[in-house]
């Protein structure tokens, strides 16, 4: 006679189900998942200075002679880019032939090409001579290799005798020979004190 339930095989093959039930199990869903950590994108979205300091003087010379002292609340040097931003006040003090201070200039922001070593001034930017000469404007540059500062900007230039005032400028560093391209507004030192 046939026996119709055979323990020992059902049990075989049940017990064949869960493992292998429980292995697949395991292969997948049970082991914990594999977590990457994001990475910090600095460096991809923004060059990071390779110097910064505050209270900061860089000073520009020729075969030994000092061109200008330039003083900057913070500093920041950029290699890459070759270039040294500066803000938190700038001033840089223009030396004449006889190492005396003949102009400085101001302005609240600035750049440095490392390259040229030219200087790019920024927001409320003012040059006073020695001769109480005195410029105004929101951007301008100082050539240095050819010691001119220039802008195509609008411009305020008031002298002892006369203001003028337009947009495009060309100077020697001492204010001394300078040129407004297109004059808008003239008038004596007379008619400023009236």
């Amino acid at each position: 006679m046939k026996k119709l339930f055979q323990p020992a095989r059902v049990f075989g093959m049940l017990f064949t189900g869960i493992t292998y039930f429980a292995c697949l199990a395991g292969s997948t869903g049970c082991q914990p998942e594999k977590v990457q950590p994001q990475v910090a994108q600095i460096g991809k979205q923004q060059e990071i200075p390779a110097q910064e300091s505050w209270k900061s003087t860089i000073v520009f010379t020729d075969s030994g002679k000092t061109k200008a002292v330039m003083n900057a609340g913070h500093l920041q040097s950029f290699t890459q880019r070759q270039e040294t931003m500066l803000d938190s006040s700038v001033q840089v003090d223009f030396y004449g032939r006889s190492q005396k201070i003949v102009t400085v200039l101001t302005s609240r922001k600035g750049k440095v090409d490392d390259r040229t070593k030219n200087l790019y001034a920024y927001e409320n930017v003012v040059v006073k001579n020695d001769s109480g000469v005195v410029l105004n404007s929101e951007e301008l540059m100082w050539d240095n290799q050819n010691a001119k500062i220039v802008t195509d900007k609008f411009v305020t230039i008031t002298t002892p005798t006369e203001r003028i005032q337009g947009y495009g400028f060309n100077s020697d560093q001492y204010l001394r020979n300078y040129v407004i391209y297109r004059i808008t507004y003239i008038t004596s030192a007379k008619s400023l004190h009236e």
